[in-house]
């Protein structure tokens, strides 16, 4: 063990270096100042102007490089900012330390300016662990704790509330720990899993996020392809699991009771993978979880595993699980592929500019190894039919429901992977949660393509006004948003299309731009049914 007394500060910045922490996520403020001070140059201080939009950006990076990141907020107004996107990070699995400056030790008695009150538990219940430690000398230890904790699975994020004068404490550089964060299923399970799937006639796969979170949609296409069963998108899912345009892909699983069942019924078997048994966003009757259909799930995380409504569940780390079921899977014999998936055909070009066509000559226009980080909530329906993702590595959006996320986290993709272009498809509504995140691209040169889908409106609460027949809500339209002119107030080019007969050369331009630009496509403001494809009757 390494006794050389450094400092706290010292310490810590050890600390990060040992997880491999290239970029710290940050809003800065007085309480963090003796951390920040004399920033070291390997570590690259990536500035966001609002808190909320850190933590997306943060999220962003840690989903892209597969390593967690580390998040430096401002005392507990800050963290209550930050909170909605860290509920977003609990919910996408994603490995994060979080720290908030506290006041200094000799001042909390008397409850001073910026004072966080019962700080370890303002975060709960969407952190994993949390804590202010009892001494400053205590903190780098905290800190290395909170990163063991971040990235064993499930993984998610971890909170540490530092007091300002402990950074200039001394502190001792704690040990540098291994975590073997992989397990592997029970035998027995997985051959009794096998075997049905070969005894079945009908298996079908739903496929969720942590199959990519993982790294393992190749290994899920040799599963599907060798057991030769169809498979579907879990409801909701936040990742791109499967190529979507791959025979054997069905579509995608509504988060509606009725329509799950519907799609799923002629099962014979259901194997979930890497994804809750079931997600719904609407009340209704599946019934599915009532006609005694046998349901298996795969999943690393055993809250998921306790909630599933019905089935068995092996619970194991998905690249030890996938491996462990294609070698227990025999050769099937005699079982018919299933017909691939019909895709509509691509709809005319108009003016109002449709959704659908907007999006497909974004799909054909976009380089073949772009990455999209979506929130468009009342589009999702028109992007799975014609913008497909390609599997691996090419899809994010919030597992939450929250937005604001994937603007933000878009900076932290592109961060992540230099040299791709990154598409950030994001509503009008949407973008005005954290609009600020495009000021950090801008600065940064980022290649991101911002486009707008400008509905003028939250379209996801126009379509639930009409399925929870609630009449004439208010809150819903958006008039008078300029995105060119926010865009160029934060230092990023921008153009605005009305007519369907300027968005093909506005697009190619947009996508090959060397720098951040956006895009703002007005675009026809019909009701959709988000649960099936298609206008809402």
């Amino acid at each position: 063990m390494n006794s050389k007394v450094l400092t706290v500060r010292e310490a810590t910045l050890g600390v990060l270096r040992s997880f491999g922490v290239d970029r710290v996520f940050g809003n800065p403020g007085s309480t963090e100042l003796a951390f920040l001070g004399d920033w070291p140059d390997d570590i690259d201080y990536v500035l966001g102007l609002q808190e909320g939009c850190v933590v997306g950006m943060a999220d962003g990076y840690a989903q892209a490089t597969g390593r967690p990141a580390f998040v430096n907020l401002h005392s507990a107004a800050g963290l209550g900012h930050a909170l909605g996107n860290l509920f977003t990070a609990f919910r996408n699995k994603t490995p994060l330390v979080v720290t908030a400056g506290q006041q200094a030790r000799s001042l909390l008695r008397m409850r001073p300016y910026l004072f966080a009150e019962d700080a370890e538990q303002f975060p709960k219940p969407y952190v994993k662990w949390s804590a202010e430690p009892a001494r400053a000398e205590d903190v780098p230890a905290a800190i290395a704790q909170a990163f063991l904790v971040a990235i064993q699975h499930p993984r998610g994020p971890t909170f540490v509330s530092v007091p300002s004068d402990d950074w200039a404490g001394p502190a001792v550089a704690p040990p540098v720990r291994h975590i073997a964060t992989e397990f592997a299923p029970d035998a027995a399970a997985i051959v009794r899993l096998g075997a049905a799937i070969a005894a079945a006639k009908r298996p079908v796969f739903v496929v969720g996020p942590d199959i990519d979170r993982n790294g393992c949609v190749e290994a899920m296409v040799a599963v599907a392809e060798r057991a030769r069963a169809a498979v579907w998108a879990s409801p909701m899912s936040s990742r791109s699991s499967f190529p979507e345009l791959h025979p054997q892909f069905a579509g995608f699983l509504p988060a509606a009771p009725g329509g799950l069942a519907r799609a799923l019924r002629g099962a014979d078997l259901i194997v979930v993978v890497g994804a809750p048994v079931f997600t719904f966003h609407i009340e209704g009757q599946c019934e599915l979880l009532d006609d005694g259909t046998p349901v298996w799930q795969i999943t690393d995380d055993p809250t998921e595993a306790a909630a599933a409504a019905v089935g068995d569940t092996i619970i194991s780390t998905l690249p030890n699980a996938l491996a462990a079921l294609q070698s227990a899977l025999p050769e099937v014999a005699g079982r018919e592929a299933p017909a691939a998936r019909a895709l509509p055909a691509v709809p005319a070009a108009q003016n109002p500019i449709p959704p659908a066509y907007a999006l497909s000559r974004l799909s054909a226009l976009m380089p073949p190894d772009a990455i999209v980080v979506e929130e468009t909530p009342s589009h999702r329906p028109a992007i799975q039919q014609f913008l497909p993702m390609r599997g691996a590595d090419s899809f994010y959006t919030m597992a939450s429901g929250g937005l604001g996320y994937s603007l933000p986290a878009s900076v932290g993709v592109a961060l992540a992977k230099p040299g791709r272009r990154i598409v950030c498809l994001i509503g009008d509504g949407s973008a005005m949660y954290c609009i600020q995140a495009i000021w950090t691209a801008a600065q940064r040169g980022l290649p991101i393509t911002f486009v707008v889908m400008n509905n003028s409106g939250y379209g996801a609460m126009r379509a639930f006004s009409q399925i929870m027949q609630a009449h004439r809500p208010p809150g819903i339209d958006l008039p008078g948003l300029d995105f060119v002119a926010l865009a160029r107030g934060l230092g990023c080019s921008g153009k605005r299309v009305t007519l369907v007969e300027h968005l093909e050369v506005t697009l190619n331009e947009a996508l090959t731009a060397k720098g951040p630009t956006l895009l703002d496509i007005v675009v026809h403001g019909a009701t959709i049914d988000l649960f099936s494809y298609g206008p809402a009757n």
